[in-house]
């Protein structure tokens, strides 16, 4: 081992920090005996090039564990390994044979050589198959003047996608290289331009393990498994350089925002890829296992599994709440990102001992962060230990806006033609009054959706009423079994048209609630063109063609493609889709607002057998008279229609999902008139109609 110059360094920042003479590192472990440092030449290499021991006394303060070395700068390879006790029953898991990430790491390489397998066993060194820390300067980036969109929440349109598997697709016609990558979905930004996204939420980015499977031969597609907070991941870019990925991601984040579209990071704080007692020294447990996870207070040698993936992090604690509020200012000060959404954020919402509070720290200071002030916070307001917390955050917070989970499964129980359902989507319609009680909070807080990356694509809504997830290798046992599902009579594929005119009309249906809810919508990737995943509702596990979006369906179907991104334009052109204040239910001259009907005018039906439901939007400043009718009912329905104001107006479709392409949908400037004061609507139809 050759000898190095270092100086004592300093405790903060936290990471590596790079100065003009060398760099600074610091690491906080508060019951590790011993720290060293290990620089590295090279990813692969079977013994670091210096290993540097640091002294308590000269290179600790306090907790933290810091050094400076000269010389060095950014693209340097380094990683730690951690020297105390092992005692697991205590909560120490110290193994100074493996090497532990920084938790801190800006960018980690060393995928190619990386063996999950090899951090698993207690002292077996696995210093030549550990991915490694690599030390990053990102002051010399150059923005180009870029700006964050800040997009409006009642202006936001949000496309849920998967970076690898958008561009995965050899259908997607870019180089081989660039397919999966940030560099690929940059040459994709047009087509979401068309489509009329104003934000990307990207499924976990921040570097996660692959190889965090518990089926041999499949691998971590979905990324909800983090173990570095700060860094990119590796696979999604096209450069292999060390610096690589931080350099195509902030590319790939200037040219959308160029394009006026916001990136929201899906983010994991409530859980690492580490593992529950089996699983990987990767980091935090060999850093500080008692400091950075929740342990069962009788036996500390296991893992509280609030998160349902075998550990729950300590959000909570002073240090770490510290390392997620500083990985999340880093990604909106550094990475300029537009907002984030929180997988699993009830966890966030647990003390120390893992009981829920009803005020966290660490989410209060995020709503509170001056940095992260503007940006969009979106909780998924439950966790896998059975606390749900849909509408806390709403209604406790001011910034906070939620998925709405249950307009995912009350709009899938009016569309199949449940009973007992029409009075809740009402609710759902108007941005969940009944769940968001809040008065003053935006009813564009609530996140609508009908399907996302966990279950049904909203093509295999309509054609399965069973999951099909065999290929997961977990004998159909995992995924949910609740999908409120319709296969409209026939599992899975079909060759009857009658059949397959029912499902799109109901695909239709669907995509009609979700973008004229008030509230703010978002789409699964890959269902404006009926994505299908075989009926597998749980594809964590699936990196291959049965999750990547197939290109060549856009133009298969190419009527679907039509009809949702012309009503997301439509939606966007008019101002009663654009309101920040819940629609009053009162007509007034001043404020717009709806108001309900059923098969008669005034006349809500709100029964448990009901199926139907109409309602007229009116924004009086605007001039905007809108009215929507679904039918959910399996037999045609006569609706009457609101009086006209004034003899030279008439009511004009632009919208009938029983219609084929391309009346299905027109624009005001060419929809056609309605000359009655009834409209027919055909069975498990929706209709808008518009005074001009």
């Amino acid at each position: 081992i050759m000898t190095i110059s270092v100086l004592p360094g300093q405790s903060s920042p936290l990471g590596a920090t790079v100065y003009p003479h060398g760099v600074n590192f610091s690491l906080f472990s508060k019951n590790a005996q011993g720290i060293a440092l290990l620089l590295f030449d090279h990813a692969d290499q079977s013994q670091p090039t210096h290993t540097i021991h640091l002294d308590s006394k000269i290179n600790r303060t306090y907790h933290y564990w810091h050094i400076f070395v000269p010389n060095i700068c950014s693209g340097q390879i380094y990683a730690y390994r951690a020297y105390g006790d092992y005692a697991p029953e205590k909560g120490f898991r110290f193994d100074d044979s493996k090497i532990l990430l920084d938790p801190y790491s800006k960018s980690i390489i060393g995928d190619e050589i990386y063996n999950r397998d090899a951090a698993i066993h207690f002292g077996h060194d696995n210093c030549a198959e550990a991915l490694k820390s690599v030390v990053v300067d990102t002051s010399n980036y150059d923005w180009e003047g870029d700006c964050n969109p800040r997009t409006a929440y009642a202006s936001t349109v949000i496309y849920e996608m998967h970076v690898g598997g958008f561009t995965l697709h050899p259908s997607s016609r870019l180089a081989e290289e660039k397919r999966g990558t940030y560099a690929g979905l940059i040459e994709k930004i047009p087509y979401l331009q068309e489509l009329g996204v104003t934000a990307v939420e990207l499924l976990p980015v921040q570097y996660f393990d692959a190889q965090d499977v518990p089926q041999p031969g499949l691998e971590n597609y979905w990324g909800y498994n983090t173990i570095g907070f700060f860094a990119p991941h590796n696979a999604y870019s096209s450069n292999r350089e060390r610096l690589g990925a931080i350099n195509e991601f902030r590319d790939m984040v200037k040219a959308l925002h160029r394009a006026g579209i916001e990136v929201i990071l899906d983010v994991v704080y409530n859980h690492t890829a580490e593992g529950n007692e089996q699983g990987a020294t990767l980091s935090f447990r060999g850093l500080d296992n008692e400091i950075y996870y929740i342990l069962e207070p009788e036996n500390q040698a296991y893992y509280s599994n609030y998160s349902g993936c075998g550990n729950s992090f300590r959000a909570n604690h002073p240090v770490v709440g510290q390392l997620i509020l500083n990985s999340l200012r880093y990604w909106v000060s550094q990475m300029h990102i537009d907002g984030f959404r929180f997988d699993l954020a009830s966890v966030l919402g647990r003390d120390i001992d893992g009981k829920p509070m009803s005020r966290s720290p660490v989410l209060w200071t995020m709503e509170l962060d001056p940095i992260l002030a503007g940006t969009k916070l979106i909780a998924e307001a439950w966790d896998a230990a059975g606390l749900y917390n849909v509408g806390d955050f709403v209604n406790k917070g001011d910034w906070f806006a939620e998925w709405n989970g249950p307009f995912r499964d009350d709009v899938r129980r009016f569309v199949k033609g449940d009973e007992g359902t029409v009075s809740t989507l009402a609710s759902r319609i108007v941005s969940s009054s009944d769940i968001y009680t809040n008065l003053k909070r935006e009813p564009n807080r609530s996140i609508h959706f009908v399907t996302c990356h966990d279950g049904f694509t909203l093509n295999d809504l309509v054609s399965y009423n069973y999951k099909h997830n065999e290929a997961n290798g977990e004998n159909n046992r995992d995924g949910s079994n609740d999908n409120y599902s319709w296969n409209c009579g026939e599992e899975g594929l079909t060759t009857n048209p009658e059949l397959e005119a029912l499902r799109l009309r109901q695909i239709k249906n669907f995509w009609t609630i979700l973008l004229l809810a008030q509230g703010t919508p978002m789409m699964l990737m890959g269902d404006e063109i009926r994505r299908s995943q075989r009926g597998n509702n749980n594809g964590y596990c699936q990196n291959n063609e049965l999750s990547w979006l197939n290109w060549d369906a856009m133009k298969k179907e190419s009527d679907l493609w039509r009809f949702v991104k012309g009503l997301v334009k439509f939606i966007q052109s008019l101002q009663i889709f654009q309101q920040e204040r819940i629609l009053s239910s009162r007509p007034n001259a001043e404020n717009p607002y709806l108001i309900w009907h059923g098969t008669k005018f005034g006349q809500p039906d709100w029964s448990e057998y009901s199926h139907a439901i109409a309602f007229t939007l009116h924004h009086p400043q605007a001039g905007e008279h809108i009215h929507v009718i679904l039918n959910s009912y399996w037999q045609p329905l006569t609706f009457e229609l609101p009086p006209l104001l004034l003899p030279s107006q008439k009511w004009y479709r632009i919208l009938d999902t029983f219609v084929p392409s391309p009346e299905d949908f027109s624009d005001l400037a060419t929809a056609s008139p309605v000359n009655s004061q009834e409209y027919l609507v055909e069975s498990r139809s929706s209709v808008v109609l518009m005074i001009k």
